[in-house]
């Protein structure tokens, strides 16, 4: 890495998004407005897998997981059953090869959705975005499900369906997410999108994104996914990538890091091949075990596909 002039770059994608307009519901998408991504009407068409290996050319994608994507939470098993007709689907290639389904971990009848989510052979883990602000612009749910005994109670239950959890959260909800994660340490759980820097613009937002990732990486059953970048970084580079990227590698060391793509979403701030090469060229120096552990390798062994 980065490749060499004609040779394309090997990855396997943890964090990707599949949806389809046509057959399925997904709130967000159907009255596309702004939020800070910025103007996102342009996603609101249906992207299966063939419009996914198209954003893909240049790039060989040898095995992807899907998260959950925000799919009308009423209903999140006819999203988990769409997306196992695709992996079995001829011509799709298996993809994908990993399903993370939406849950609610409060709902009382919790146990009972797991269950129905792992029956799928595809199934790997739950998404529930936690993403608390007290800026209205960043804020997702307006509720510290962390804090709440039913919530806790349900997380409880993932080990028991061999589940692991994606954790999206902000800095300032990371301290009670170590504390999560100690009490649960035989639930693997995967920090979405580089912990979400979003108060970038003091010191201190920087310390406490810098020190909550460190918080969260002593936890040895927490891993990190080194994506969504763009989502906060709408005009990056490889050098304004590169601090957080490494900063992130530091903390939780090659093993337990994976870099992502979160296509279709950053497919608003640049292309999938100049994304990875932008990956590849902050990595360039580190050895070739190392690139493959963090470009591919960590994604198969901790999301077991």
């Amino acid at each position: 890495m980065p490749a060499a002039p004609g040779e394309s770059m090997r990855v396997v994608d943890p964090h990707i998004h599949l949806w389809n307009l046509e057959k399925l519901r997904y709130p967000w998408l159907v009255t596309p407005g702004r939020s800070f991504m910025g103007e996102y009407g342009s996603l609101a068409r249906t992207h299966e897998v063939a419009e996914f290996l198209a954003d893909a050319a240049g790039v060989e994608v040898l095995k992807v997981v899907h998260i959950d994507a925000g799919h009308d939470p009423a209903d999140p098993l006819a999203e988990t059953r769409w997306l196992q007709s695709l992996a079995h689907a001829p011509g799709n290639r298996g993809i994908p090869h990993g399903i993370v389904a939406y849950a609610d971990l409060s709902s009382p009848d919790i146990g009972r959705l797991l269950a129905a989510h792992a029956e799928h052979p595809n199934v790997r883990g739950i998404r529930q975005i936690l993403n608390v602000h007290p800026d209205p612009l960043y804020d997702y749910v307006g509720r510290h499900f962390v804090r709440e005994p039913a919530w806790r109670k349900g997380f409880g239950l993932l080990r028991e369906h061999g589940l692991s959890f994606d954790l999206q959260i902000y800095p300032a909800q990371m301290p009670e997410a170590a504390e999560l994660a100690r009490g649960h340490p035989d639930t693997a759980i995967i920090l979405n999108h580089t912990g979400m820097f979003v108060d970038r613009s003091t010191v201190a937002g920087w310390r406490q994104w810098r020190d909550g990732m460190r918080g969260v990486a002593s936890c040895q059953n927490v891993s990190a996914k080194i994506s969504g970048l763009g989502m906060l970084d709408h005009r990056w580079t490889v050098e304004s990538f590169r601090p957080l990227v490494l900063e992130t590698i530091d903390a939780f060391g090659v093993g337990r890091c994976m870099f992502a793509s979160n296509f279709p979403v950053d497919r608003l701030y640049g292309g999938y091949a100049a994304l990875w090469q932008a990956f590849a060229a902050i990595v360039d120096g580190a050895g070739e075990a190392e690139k493959a552990a963090l470009f591919r390798d960590n994604a198969q062994r901790i999301y077991r596909i």
